[in-house]
């Protein structure tokens, strides 16, 4: 049964929610029986308990009908009733609202059946022993902190150890009263927006780029200016000459998605832009953490001489995406407001979490995590290109970048259409694949698959570009 899950909250209400657009969109006529728990929750890969409480949703909407010994049902048209459009029949109410339904349709998006390999480039690895700690650190935080509302700019513990990390890891100096604790960068770009833009601003971009930062800003009224990335990172030399950019967002340690690392003459010759027009920079260090040469990249902020860079991290990549915990280094002169933004926008993010994640960090845990993640994304990495050597050569040229969790595989001469039936393909056969086209603003764009390595095991990497291959050959043979 096919089901579109969204990715917000628990899993019986998400499966609730994905029955309940099913049923409203007539993909479930009324009097049809749903399928048995254990058979729904064995397709779906979750557990009985997940489906019933799911169930007892839709019962309690009136939606389905629970028959002792038959099964649960689609309600008859007469409890449904007529739903019409709301959307349809309400105009935006604020020019927020109007630019936030002007958006395109996100491409980001997970798939609701469980495959057997997929190549998704955004999961983290997390391993047993993370687990145990974060559970111990949990616990020992749950009895210790009190239950008032953190401060809006974050557990001064936490900062401190995030101060110092930096400093450490990073080459970042900044004092604990520069960092500012968010849900991570999404929070992040949009707060930022908030306080440095205005409707109107031109903000440039990478391109191609993260979708979800860009999309944040086009809500909040920007003009953005896609500025493309070759393998020396943004060409800063194609920036306007004049004082109109307001920000530039930039990913120089690990373009994503392109995998390029920002070249020194790059970084030097944004910064004295930035320091030239007033314009602020927002630095993403996603997945920094992770170098698999050997050699560390310094972050555009440890060479900031003009304090225009703001710093931009989260722990998603390098614990889990669930934590919801990021930072934000800034600059003193707009520190004040951007707190007083997080205060408006949350009160602040969860004492707990944070307590446990300061604890994770000062005792050691997290460097440890740290280093046995490296070791282990190096060994699958190593992994993947085997397999993309051995099965998918003739079609697939590999770009290595030696960092993050995922490596981006070019498709020359390839065309959407062709890579469209080579998803479509994959998925049928359990094999999840992920376009590289729909990063890109300019088009038409370069053809590929970003490969992600971190969430799946050595073995299952070595089925999975078996597969991979198969299936390269399987379309381009059908391609006259």
């Amino acid at each position: 049964m096919f089901l579109q899950f969204d990715g917000n909250g628990v899993l019986y209400a998400q499966l609730a929610r994905a029955l309940k657009r099913a049923i409203l969109h007539g993909q479930l006529k009324a009097g049809a029986a749903l399928p048995a728990t254990r058979v729904l929750a064995a397709e779906l890969g979750l557990s009985r308990n997940t489906v019933l409480t799911a169930y007892e949703m839709l019962c309690a909407e009136q939606l389905t009908v629970a028959r002792v010994g038959s099964g649960t049902f689609v309600a008859t048209p007469a409890v449904l009733g007529d739903r019409p459009s709301i959307k349809a029949q309400v105009p935006p109410q604020t020019r927020y609202a109007a630019r936030l339904r002007g958006l395109p349709a996100l491409t980001i998006r997970r798939v609701a059946h469980r495959l057997r390999y997929d190549l998704h480039y955004g999961e983290p690895l997390v391993d047993p022993p993370l687990v145990s700690a974060w559970r111990r650190e949990l616990s020992q935080a749950v009895g210790a902190r009190d239950w008032g509302y953190p401060p809006s700019i974050g557990l001064r513990v936490l900062r401190q150890a995030i101060s110092e990390y930096l400093a450490r890891r990073r080459g970042v100096v900044c004092d604990t009263d520069d960092v500012v604790i968010v849900s991570g960068t999404q929070q992040a770009v949009s707060l930022l927006a908030r306080v440095l833009i205005d409707e109107g601003s031109v903000v440039a971009i990478e391109d191609p780029g993260y979708e979800l930062a860009s999309r944040a800003l086009q809500a909040h009224g920007a003009r953005l200016l896609p500025v493309k990335v070759d393998a020396e990172g943004l060409r800063v030399e194609v920036l306007p000459r004049g004082s109109s950019v307001r920000m530039v967002l930039v990913t120089p340690s690990h373009q994503f998605p392109s995998g390029a690392v920002m070249s020194l003459a790059r970084r030097t010759a944004l910064l004295e832009y930035a320091a030239q027009r007033g314009c602020w920079v927002v630095e993403d260090d996603y997945d920094s953490e992770f170098r698999h040469d050997g050699v560390a990249i310094p972050a555009l902020r440890s060479i900031d001489a003009h304090d225009r860079v703001i710093y931009v991290g989260s722990f998603s990549k390098v614990l889990f995406p669930g934590l919801r915990l990021g930072y934000v280094v800034c600059p003193r002169g707009v520190r004040d407001d951007l707190v007083a933004a997080k205060l408006h926008d949350d009160l602040g993010c969860g004492s707990i979490e944070q307590a446990a994640l300061a604890e994770l960090i000062q005792s050691g845990a997290f460097d440890r995590h740290l280093r046995h993640a490296s070791a282990e994304l190096r060994r699958r990495r190593a992994t993947l290109l085997d397999g993309l050597r051995e099965h998918c050569s003739k079609h697939l040229v590999v770009n290595d970048s030696r960092a993050g969790m995922h490596v981006v595989g070019w498709l020359p001469g390839w065309t959407s259409r062709q890579v469209e039936a080579l998803a479509a393909h994959a998925a049928e056969r359990g094999l999840g694949l992920h376009p590289i086209a729909p990063h890109y603003r300019r088009q038409p764009a370069p053809q590929g698959l970003l490969l992600g390595y971190a969430a799946l095991s050595a073995k299952q990497l070595r089925a999975a570009t078996a597969l991979l291959g198969e299936c390269l050959g399987k379309i381009a043979d059908q391609t006259p």
